[in-house]
């Protein structure tokens, strides 16, 4: 059951890294285009979220570091992505 569940959550974390890296490049591009500093800060929080998923995924799969320990890796991330995410709303 556990092997079951193993690939499910690789192919998730697949899923996340390509839509996350996909988000990423348009903010990104848009920024490139605008030269807004707010696309620039939401492109940096996408890929401070994405960044996260990666390395949790990579620290769960290769690594022998405890679960509860990559959780905590990849929450950290997440909540420092989607604080950049936010301020990237208020950026003139």
């Amino acid at each position: 059951m556990t092997h079951d569940i193993t690939t499910l959550v690789v192919a998730l974390k697949t899923i996340t890294l390509l839509l996350g890296g996909l988000i990423t490049y348009f903010a990104f591009k848009a920024y490139r285009r605008t030269g807004s500093p707010a696309l620039r800060a939401l492109s940096l929080g996408f890929a401070v979220v994405t960044l996260g998923a990666f390395l949790a995924g990579i620290a769960d799969q290769a690594t022998g570091i405890d679960r509860s320990f990559v959780l905590v890796i990849e929450s950290g991330l997440t909540a420092l992505g989607f604080a950049v995410i936010t301020y990237s709303l208020y950026v003139d």
